[in-house]
């Protein structure tokens, strides 16, 4: 085992040991069943630390980069997928701060000691009908004397909904119509407006709770102002941090619910019998030819993580091409957890079809990929462009 793997273990072990990885997945059918929240599993990652995974040791924490902590959603991914997707928004949220940082920039560093004091992070940029995401706002920013905003409107899959305390929001101030500008900032649960929605009864990813957010002229401190840009596709550490931690560690959940899935589809064609030969269906070629083509296009999913992980890290200057590499790797995954958790299904036989089967919630809960944005119509223009456009 080479340097980097036998780290990768040791953090495993210390982290997300097999123990405790039996335990979320023994609650994950509970809270899918009963449309809950994964407070028991929550409560358990935060005795472990893995809430400051990004605090860097100079703050306190145990300064873990991205490419370690893509390894952990993963391995976490693959017993609970809506613990990590749910617990995803608070790593990026910290995970922006630790890049920010490492690259000279301090305005989040207070979030490494809100995290280390027990605040946990949210993630308020998607909107309903705003496909320019993180480049554009539905939600008004309404200026005020001493710096401050008043921020009304709606955002949506707001994951962690019953525990958050504080939520990364952008909106837009339109109080001078020649010279909109976009606000990027935090907000804070004690503040008056923050309304949370209690429909949520959707087909996967359950437990996440990504609930939509009702923002009525709520008070974002100009203290708690991180960035005012012009609206569009404006270079910004901010928002090149926020696309790089959100992209890739959303992957890392898709890619481990494609290695579960994988496992799933295996231990169901062990367990099956053929009427026809007497033997394990795991002998049969036709479903073994179809397990292995969807193990080989998983491969790749991973590799693709751990080496855009690693250039992040490295801080490779990848240039242009960031974004497609970036959202390419969430495509994949997402791809590859699909088409995995359909072959598990499919090798589990009619028992899988059962709600309460593994292989049932897994093909549920990849089918929430499908809404991360941007969503594959919306990419296809970029991938274009890297390629024909000058």
């Amino acid at each position: 085992m080479t340097d980097r793997e036998t780290r990768h273990a040791e953090l495993a072990a210390r982290y997300l040991p097999d123990a405790l990885l039996e335990r979320f997945r023994g609650r994950a059918a509970e809270t899918d069943r009963e449309n809950g929240f994964f407070d028991e599993d929550l409560a358990e990652l935060r005795g472990a630390g893995y809430l400051a995974l990004f605090v860097p040791e100079a703050h306190g924490g145990p300064g873990l980069t991205l490419h370690e902590v893509s390894r952990l959603q993963q391995r976490l991914a693959g017993a609970a997928p809506a613990t990590a997707l749910g617990v995803n928004m608070h790593l990026m949220c910290t995970g922006v701060a630790r890049a920010m940082s490492e690259r000279g920039d301090r305005a989040l560093e207070q979030v490494f000691a809100e995290t280390l004091a027990g605040e946990i992070f949210a993630f308020g940029i998607s909107e309903p009908g705003n496909d320019w995401v993180l480049q554009g706002s539905t939600t008004a920013a309404v200026p005020e004397p001493d710096g401050g905003y008043r921020l009304s409107g709606v955002k949506i899959f707001t994951s962690l909904s019953p525990v958050w305390t504080r939520l990364i929001a952008h909106g837009l101030d339109a109080s001078d119509p020649e010279d909109p500008r976009l606000v990027y900032g935090f907000v804070e649960r004690a503040e008056a407006g923050i309304g949370v929605s209690d429909r949520w009864d959707v087909l996967g990813m359950r437990a996440s709770q990504s609930r939509a957010t009702t923002l009525e002229a709520v008070r974002m401190r100009p203290e708690r102002v991180v960035r005012i840009l012009p609206p569009g596709r404006v270079p910004d550490l901010l928002t090149f941090a926020i696309t790089s931690q959100f992209q890739l560690l959303v992957a890392s959940v898709y890619a481990g619910v494609a290695r579960r899935a994988l496992d799933v589809a295996a231990a169901g064609l062990r367990r099956r019998r053929s009427a026809k030969s007497g033997g394990s269906l795991a002998e049969v070629a036709e479903y073994r030819t179809r397990l292995g083509d969807a193990y080989a296009e998983y491969l790749a999913v991973p590799a693709q993580l751990d080496a855009t992980t690693r250039d992040f890290d490295e801080r490779i200057d990848h240039g242009a091409s960031w974004p497609p590499r970036l959202v390419s790797a969430r495509l994949g995954a997402s791809r590859a957890a699909r088409r995995a958790a359909e072959v598990a299904l499919v090798c589990a036989g009619g028992a899988g079809y059962d709600a309460e089967h593994e292989a049932s919630r897994l093909l549920r809960d990849a089918t929430a990929g499908l809404f991360h944005p941007p969503s594959a119509d919306a990419a296809r223009p970029m991938f274009a462009a890297a390629l024909l456009d000058d």
